[in-house]
């Protein structure tokens, strides 16, 4: 998954095997340069803290989940093809999982690293064939995040190779989801259908033809004195 051809590959998989090997927030961006076998120079032309390379790691994971989407998620119920692009995410991660214990330990978590987790979430809906776009696709987008987070949290945690707390997690919070979406889109369709009915008006006012002003009442023929 790690494109070690490149110098920010080559510095994520550094930093991912530190991680494994001890904790997070002891490892420096000097060791990782070495453990690279790139230069400073190179460091700072990539990237600019310990976060950045997190972020990089989250963005090459989303590569990773959306190459293997088209053969997971297709002809599926949502539901049911978003819980398999997210078990083919925490599959992806499984290589990762000590480095990925490190990290979590090492909070609180960096704003870049936060940017990119939510940045993924539009994509796994897209992976699963739900909108991403609009008023919706931002509610839905929010509402995935909270749901990954917490079922993140179990899976980095069960060492069962099957999984099976996670799978029992992500199922029973896609089961709870499903209904507050349906909700969400039903006040969201209202609420769109409202502002279209406010954006109707205003565009039929402004193009009705305007009154004849009333030459009797301009300002020059008010009475000086007459508005005090």
């Amino acid at each position: 998954m790690l494109d070690q051809l490149t110098i920010k590959g080559r510095l994520v998989a550094a930093a991912m095997r530190l991680a494994a090997e001890r904790p997070w927030h002891k490892v420096t961006v000097a060791e990782i340069a070495d453990a690279a076998g790139v230069s400073l120079v190179d460091v700072r032309n990539e990237i600019g803290s310990k976060g950045d390379l997190v972020a990089a790691f989250v963005r090459m994971v989303d590569d990773a989940v959306l190459t293997r989407a088209p053969q997971r998620a297709g002809g599926q119920p949502p539901r049911d093809a978003l819980f398999e692009v997210i078990m083919s995410r925490f599959d992806v991660l499984a290589a990762y999982k000590p480095a990925l214990k490190s990290i979590a330990a090492s909070w609180p978590i960096e704003p870049q690293v936060a940017l990119a987790v939510a940045g993924s979430q539009p994509w796994m809906l897209r992976a699963a064939g739900i909108s991403a776009d609009g008023v919706e696709g931002k509610l839905r987008s929010a509402g995935l995040g909270a749901l990954y987070a917490s079922v993140y949290r179990t899976w980095l945690f069960d060492d069962d190779p099957g999984l099976a707390k996670t799978m029992a997690a992500l199922d029973r919070r896609l089961r709870r989801g499903e209904q507050t979406l349906q909700q969400i889109d039903g006040v969201v369709g209202k609420f769109c259908g409202f502002a279209r009915s406010c954006r109707d008006a205003a565009r039929n006012h402004s193009t009705a033809k305007p009154s004849e002003p009333d030459p009797g009442t301009d300002a020059a023929s008010i009475p000086p004195g007459a508005l005090s």
